[in-house]
């Protein structure tokens, strides 16, 4: 099949590009009514970005005809040849997108009745006799779908768009909120600007307050019936961390499938670059298609009609979403399923971090500690919202309260033990406090307990406005880390500070110092056998007759002095050992010589942060994804949200979140971390409200307004028409 001339120039420039099928045809939709979609249709669309890296969708309407879809396949198989391969597919099913997709649309997207067969067209339109009805659903993942003009079509928990010629009315029921009306007055300004292109004239009305011409076209308004949760928000994570992997091939003359694994976390090394699989997440209405960029051309050229056959054989719902993956450009939804998944130079060494899709958008920033004050992307990378040069105050949990810490062991933390620590510091103007709560492996439960309880009473007798973070052993944040100035911090795998503590530090100990990206030293006791070793970082190893510092080949100066400090913790100063120069006591005092890491230092990909809206309202965790690049007014004050930027997890406490919500907050992140199929574990946690996020977390939003929160509604609602 030649190439159809609507693809010539397709992803030749960044942007969007769609085509609706017309009569087994392409015909291109023009950019003001991209988000328009008409229910009896199919389309086709191409999302190019500067990397470049491309995403194809095909959407097939509710109401389109089997050809139509079948069109649409062979369209975006077309498409993907053409571009040799490199774009990721996805089938989008209406009403069933993928977040992927919605992103595209972030004013909502919009469904209009009919299609080509009915003898409607997509065009630009100022007619002066338009009469439409839209009801828009959703807080995050926004659809306005036609709907009859009549008041049978209204509920009082609802916002509805009504145009009456030039007049667009944004109509809002009387039980809706003020999250939802904002969300979807975004919609009624895109109609405005895009579809009028800027002469339509919007209005706001509210339930009771309708104007002469609506009620001429509309009739007096009756009594209406209360809104109807959305579909979208019931939609809880159950399933969404059960998956199985499969090896496809056809080398017996048929394609076929193999299962590899029907347990998460995956390993990455289980994808071979010679062979195509099916990741299968059909509980959750979704599976995918990896294509090794060595597997033979028929597999590769395949994949489409696979991924249908394998959702007929599986009997799962015919609007199953399908995302179509070459190698190297898998998605963050792909990723997740994974252990570790290292991106292309996160396994070749460092070097500028790989970037396809919409990781291209997250550019890494050095630090510099002279500028976190005035750069909050930085701090949000690093997760510094200073340079730790703050006052600090240590406590020991200690039989249901806490006890002050001696400050001249400030920065040493022992395993069987429960610290809190307060950290203040002043940012515009203001002083703002953090509490690090940290929870060493070897504490009691009843600590464990007490150390929460004892956290939330420390901040309300601040006034409830510090930053709570949970910290377990071993996965101390960059910011902890530096405020304890010149010294490295300390953790001991076991023991405790305590004079009567039940927990012994071991005979042999192994520390392993290593200095942060953010010029932060950190001393981590570990398994005292020489698999622990690492080339790049600095070692002291204690033994009941002996004191060792080894020196890997990529260890630093600043990694060398925090080492000896180390030592001297331990009792005295270390001979000091060259990587490949031990003397046979070294080895002996660890077990014997064994594999370690000998590879050049890893560098880290910056991941895209995610934020989700979460509610436990209904007494089980429903997460619900916000779509494409999030900003702050995503944050709803009626919830509890959680931003996931990789290496940790933020709980944003909205003012407005039920009790139930604000109490179990961090029970919200802790379920939410144990339903990641990656199998993380022990990620740091912080519980941020309202009015007193610090730059750590601001640092992830685009112009973030310190005063928004400060603002009526009808002065935000008013803000965000005026834009």
């Amino acid at each position: 099949m030649a190439l159809h001339k609507e693809f010539e120039a397709a992803g030749k420039k960044p942007g969007l590009q769609v085509w609706r099928i017309e009569k087994m045809d392409l015909a291109p939709v023009p950019p003001e009514l991209h988000g328009n979609f008409f229910t009896g249709d199919s389309y086709i669309v191409l999302h190019t970005t500067r990397a470049p890296s491309y995403n194809i969708h095909s959407w097939l309407g509710e109401e389109a005809s089997q050809d139509e879809k079948g069109c649409a396949a062979i369209f975006m198989t077309q498409l993907d040849t053409h571009m040799k391969g490199a774009p990721i597919q996805f089938t989008e099913y209406q009403n069933n997108e993928s977040l992927t997709f919605l992103g595209y649309f972030k004013s909502g997207i919009k469904y209009k009745k009919g299609g080509v067969a009915s003898g409607f067209k997509h065009v630009v339109t100022n007619e002066a006799n338009i009469q439409r009805l839209l009801h828009v659903k959703g807080r995050r993942i926004i659809r306005a779908t036609e709907v009859s003009m009549t008041w049978d079509s209204f509920n009082k928990g609802d916002c509805f768009i009504i145009e009456l010629g030039k007049l667009i009315y944004h109509w809002s029921g009387s039980e809706c909120n003020f999250f939802e009306r904002l969300k979807s007055t975004e919609i009624a300004i895109a109609i405005r600007d895009n579809e009028r292109q800027g002469r339509g004239e919007l209005k706001m009305i509210d339930e009771g307050s309708e104007p002469e011409d609506v009620i001429e076209v509309l009739g007096p308004k009756p009594d209406l019936p209360s809104g109807t949760s959305d579909s979208d928000v019931q939609t809880d994570t159950r399933n969404k961390n059960q998956a199985s992997l499969y090896l496809v091939s056809n080398a017996g003359g048929s394609m076929t499938s193999t299962m590899v694994a029907d347990k998460t976390p995956f390993k990455q090394a289980m994808l071979s670059n010679s062979e195509c699989y099916i990741l299968d997440n059909g509980g959750d209405n979704r599976i995918f298609v990896w294509k090794g960029s060595a597997a033979n051309k028929e597999e590769r050229n395949a994949a489409l009609t696979t991924a249908n056959q394998f959702i007929k054989d599986k009997n799962y719902s015919p609007i199953t979403q399908i995302q179509i993956l070459p190698a190297g450009g898998e998605t963050t939804l792909f990723k997740q399923f994974f252990f570790n998944w290292l991106d292309k130079e996160e396994t070749t060494g460092p070097s500028k971090a790989y970037t396809i899709g919409s990781i291209a958008k997250v550019k890494q920033i050095p630090f510099d500690a002279s500028k976190l004050h005035g750069d909050d992307s930085m701090a949000a990378q690093h997760g510094m919202v200073d340079d730790g040069s703050g006052k600090v105050k240590i406590w020991r949990v200690e039989g249901g309260d806490k006890v002050p810490v001696d400050p001249s062991t400030y920065g040493q933390f022992y395993g069987g033990d429960c610290y809190l620590v307060l950290y203040s510091y002043n940012s515009g103007g203001r002083e703002k406090h953090i509490i690090y709560t940290w929870q060493g492996k070897k504490c009691t439960k009843d600590e464990l307990t007490a150390s929460a309880f004892l956290t939330v009473r420390l901040d309300d007798s601040m006034g409830g406005a510090a930053t709570q973070i949970r910290v377990t052993q071993g996965q101390e944040p960059p910011h902890l880390v530096s405020v304890f100035k010149a010294n490295p911090l300390v953790v001991h795998l076991g023991g405790t500070s305590r004079e009567s503590g039940e927990s012994k530090p071991g005979s042999t100990r192994l520390f392993h110092i290593r200095r942060s990206s953010t010029k932060a030293t950190r001393a981590v006791e570990v398994v005292p056998t020489a698999s622990s070793l690492n080339t790049n970082d600095v070692f002291v190893l204690k033994s009941p007759t002996s004191l060792f510092m080894w020196v890997g080949k990529g260890a630093t100066p600043e990694e060398k002095a925090a080492a000896k400090y180390v030592a001297g913790l331990l009792g005295g100063a270390a001979t000091e050992v060259e990587e490949s120069k031990e003397p046979a006591g070294f080895w002996t005092a660890l077990g014997g010589k064994k594999d370690y890491q000998t590879s050049v230092a890893l560098q880290k990909t910056v991941k895209p942060p995610r934020l989700f809206g979460c509610s436990n309202k209904t007494g089980r965790l429903i997460a619900e994804e916000v779509p494409g690049e999030f900003t702050q007014i995503d944050l709803a004050p009626d919830d509890v949200m959680i931003l996931d930027t990789g290496n940790q997890v933020f709980v944003w406490v909205g003012s407005e979140a039920n009790e139930t919500e604000k109490t179990g907050s961090l029970n919200i992140a802790e379920q939410y971390l144990n339903k990641d199929p990656s199998g993380r574990r022990g990620v740091p946690i912080a519980t941020i409200k309202l009015g007193n996020e610090p730059p750590s977390f601001t640092g992830w939003f685009h112009a973030w307004d310190p005063e928004m929160w400060g603002k009526d509604d009808a002065q935000r609602l008013q803000d965000l028409i005026a834009k």
